[in-house]
């Protein structure tokens, strides 16, 4: 019998980490994310970095630490003694967004500071999640006492108070009045890992799109398909990237995908006259 020995690309290993909503790594598929920039990566190194500073905090702390003890000490550990904190220097860098920078210039978004602090957070035995806070990601911590919200850029934990005052301008923005308003507790509900690394490719996706970086959208349009199959708008994107490329064939393949699926969205004209001028071909 001949054994299959090749090693499987980035594509492939993102893949077999996002299988299942039930086992999915969230540090190891955010980690593997920064193998289409560095293809050398090593990811395992990168997760043994992390387990080194978990291993530092614990021995800080007592085995019976109460959980206010343990998150305070981590917060020391993470903002001030290790220095982690948001690029207010270049926020829309793409490597805001690798956790292998982040981790060695100390330096990200908010949600990549998230996803390391979550994973300490977690190690240390904290009921700790993500919050998909409208235009800033979040984290929150439920102690015996209550629940504690943290802005994973700087560190602050936010009141009520504060929370509402964050989210005015998209409440404004989207014309909610006062007699609809949404509860605040719908805001800070746990974001399942999957829609974190969404929301992590989709930042990327962000810039690619501005700065017109066809080939890498095309990667990250790549895993949003892998980890988002039936998002259909995804194959949309890809398949106007390909063309930006000059790939025709591809794009014709992603825009006739997404219209056989897009029922009645607004921008289904347009994007068959797209398709029909890739089928034309130049003139």
């Amino acid at each position: 019998m001949q054994l299959n020995l090749a090693v499987p690309s980035p594509l492939q290993y993102f893949s077999s980490l996002v299988q299942s909503d039930t086992h999915f790594p969230l540090l190891e598929t955010a980690v593997c994310l920064a193998q289409d920039e560095y293809p050398e990566l090593d990811v395992e190194q990168i997760l043994g970095d992390v387990d080194q500073l978990l291993a530092r905090l614990k021995r800080r702390l007592p085995g019976d630490a109460p959980e206010l003890q343990r998150l305070r000490a981590l917060n020391q550990f993470f903002f001030r003694d290790l220095g982690f904190g948001g690029n207010i220097n270049d926020y829309y860098d793409p490597d805001n967004s690798y956790l292998n920078t982040v981790l060695r210039t100390r330096r990200g978004i908010p949600i990549t500071l998230a996803v390391l602090w979550l994973e300490l957070a977690m190690g240390l035995g904290l009921n700790a999640r993500g919050v998909a806070f409208p235009g800033h990601f979040m984290v929150k911590v439920n102690l015996p006492k209550g629940q504690v919200v943290i802005d994973p850029f700087n560190g602050q934990s936010l009141s009520r108070e504060e929370l509402a005052e964050r989210l005015e301008p998209f409440r404004q923005r989207g014309g909610v009045g006062d007699e609809f308003e949404v509860p605040m507790g719908l805001y800070l509900q746990s974001t399942p890992p999957r829609e974190i690394i969404s929301r992590m490719l989709r930042n990327l996706q962000d810039i690619h799109k501005t700065q017109e970086d066809w080939p890498r959208l095309i990667a990250v349009q790549d895993r949003l398909i892998v980890l988002q199959p039936d998002a259909w708008p995804e194959y949309r994107d890809r398949g106007l990237a390909w063309a930006a490329q000059g790939e025709v064939a591809r794009a014709v393949a992603d825009l006739e995908t997404y219209l056989a699926h897009a029922g009645d969205a607004l921008d289904i004209d347009a994007i068959a006259a797209r398709l029909a001028e890739l089928r034309q071909g130049p003139r």
